[in-house]
């Protein structure tokens, strides 16, 4: 067993996915103008995450369930991540999927690319029998206003004082979460915000790139964890 013990945080959408899937949808099925409307004031801060996905979903009325599912089998994970997982289970890494997205696609994609037993925390949609597109956010948290699946708590939850803890993402939804982590793997937006934040991060192209950071990092002997995260971490169990 390593005597640095990681757990490891990663995005699905535009990280594990080759492209952000629940935006996507939205282009695809609802208003792809007002899609553009409702997510550029996302990222603006003028609205929530959990005010943009109800918005969104007011854009489609009802969906073809056949037709969804069939543009969700046209996405595909990043192909270095089947490597990444089996890295995980073999250097006996726990791996968690953190996704602002929803659990109706994310299961469906790594069905496809048989992936198993991951653990995923995602916010919930059941399609009913009128077609209906229900949104549910059993992870919402209101401090969390960047993700409607509070990311943030997930990873206080799960690791520990002597873990260091690793998050991988791309986007929107990663910003808060990624400064109670140790070490933050970034690329796109998420990379532009760590840079504005100055806070310390590695540049990443795919997961063969995490893996070489990763044997560095566990090859160390003296691992420090990152100081402002753990002042970070100690806030909110201090609000409690």
């Amino acid at each position: 067993m390593n005597v640095n013990k990681f757990k490891v945080f990663v995005d699905f959408d535009g990280t594990i996915t080759k492209v952000d899937v629940g935006e996507a949808i939205f282009r695809a099925f609802g208003n792809a103008v007002e899609t553009n409307i409702i997510v550029a004031d996302l990222l603006s801060g003028k609205i929530t995450a959990r005010m943009c996905w109800e918005l969104l979903f007011a854009t489609i009325k009802n969906i073809n369930l056949a037709k969804l599912n069939n543009f969700i089998d046209q996405m595909n994970i990043d192909p270095t991540f089947n490597q990444f997982h089996k890295y995980c289970l073999e250097n006996e890494i726990e791996l968690f999927v953190l996704s602002d997205g929803f659990d109706y696609y994310i299961k469906r994609i790594f069905k496809k690319a048989k992936l198993n037993n991951l653990n995923i925390f995602a916010n919930s949609l059941i399609i009913n029998d009128k077609n209906e597109m229900i949104p549910a956010f059993p992870y919402f948290d209101i401090d969390c206003q960047t993700s409607a699946n509070c990311k943030r708590n997930h990873i206080l939850n799960n690791s520990g004082d002597e873990e260091f803890t690793v998050y991988i993402g791309d986007g929107n939804s990663d910003k808060y979460s990624t400064q109670f982590c140790d070490f933050i793997f970034a690329k796109d937006d998420l990379l532009k915000f760590c840079e504005k934040e100055r806070i310390t991060f590695f540049p990443f192209n795919n997961f063969e790139d995490v893996i070489t950071r990763l044997d560095l990092l566990k090859s160390k002997k003296r691992l420090k964890k990152r100081y402002q995260a753990e002042l970070k971490r100690k806030e909110i169990y201090l609000q409690e």
